[in-house]
């Protein structure tokens, strides 16, 4: 199994440069990349698994996007949306490739609205695409949770306390081991000098949540739809079975347009799918080896 080596790219904004870090894992040569990309308050370590699995095949780009983890927290929060991160991605993937391989793209929510506007781009350099528990409607009642999650500056006393939070919240990851459930909270927790323990990103990224009207909602979606019927590359749509963000009325609907995904569903599980664990992790790798 490969070791992880940390990196950093620098990107810009309109309002000033940031560094974006990233984990990049296999063979620094191999011109196969696969970049995955996490959730809306997650960090690159939830691909280690994944990552660690596909590093014989793959060079494995993972970021932190930014104001997550390792990576520099943006000067406007405003500019926490997805042109930015799109942006971001744009840079990364010029650092990361020569010429003209293009890459395969792994997205988990978040991170699968950024690989669906960047492969609906004309000359995009996403060849394959696989969209984990997203896709172009947000239930406003899903996005409210999320946004209400987001903006909760949280501190906890202790490991255990912001361990045990994290498990609560993420119930609907499905079923893990304990040391799974350990790794997954250890990733997104960091410890403050006052010895406190809160979660590992900018709580002003919920400023573009509270922002949101039903007005630019329904402008959203639209443009959604609008970039996923544009996608060419073949792409897999997974969805957790009691998934609240991604409708199953919505993946099949997803199916019949744009590049008319092949539809996975993951039972037992909700938003999202972590891919930790082998069976999954064996959709992931059957799909771009593909």
């Amino acid at each position: 199994m490969s070791e992880a080596r940390l990196k950093s790219v620098q990107c810009s904004s309109p309002a000033g440069l940031h560094r974006m870090a990233y984990k990049e894992w296999g063979d620094p040569g191999n011109p196969r990349v696969l970049v995955c990309v996490h959730g809306v308050t997650r960090v690159a370590d939830d691909f280690d698994a994944l990552a660690a699995s596909l590093s014989d095949r793959y060079r494995v780009i993972c970021p932190d996007v930014a104001g997550r983890g390792r990576s520099q927290r943006l000067r406007d929060p405003q500019h926490y949306v997805l042109p930015q991160y799109v942006a971001d991605m744009v840079t990364l993937i010029a650092r990361v490739t020569a010429g003209d391989e293009g890459v395969h793209w792994f997205g988990t929510s978040m991170g699968g609205l950024v690989g669906m506007i960047l492969a609906s781009f004309a000359d995009s350099p996403i060849r394959r695409l696989v969209l984990n528990d997203i896709g172009p409607v947000l239930d406003p009642a899903a996005l409210a949770r999320i946004g209400d999650y987001i903006a909760q500056d949280l501190r906890f006393s202790s490991y255990e306390a912001g361990a045990a939070f994290v498990r609560e919240v993420s119930a609907s990851f499905g079923p893990h081991s304990e040391n799974e459930w350990d790794k997954l909270a250890r990733d997104v927790l960091v410890r403050r000098d006052d010895g406190q323990w809160t979660r590992h990103y900018d709580p002003a990224l919920a400023r573009p949540f509270t922002a949101l009207t039903p007005e630019r909602a329904g402008q959203d979606q639209a443009a959604l739809w609008a970039a996923f019927d544009a996608i060419r590359c073949p792409t897999l749509l997974v969805r957790g079975e009691h998934s609240d963000l991604l409708s199953r009325a919505t993946a099949e609907e997803m199916t019949r347009r744009g590049p008319r995904p092949q539809l996975v569903e993951i039972a037992g599980v909700g938003h999202a799918p972590t891919f930790v664990h082998p069976d999954q992790i064996a959709i992931a790798r059957d799909f771009l080896a593909a």
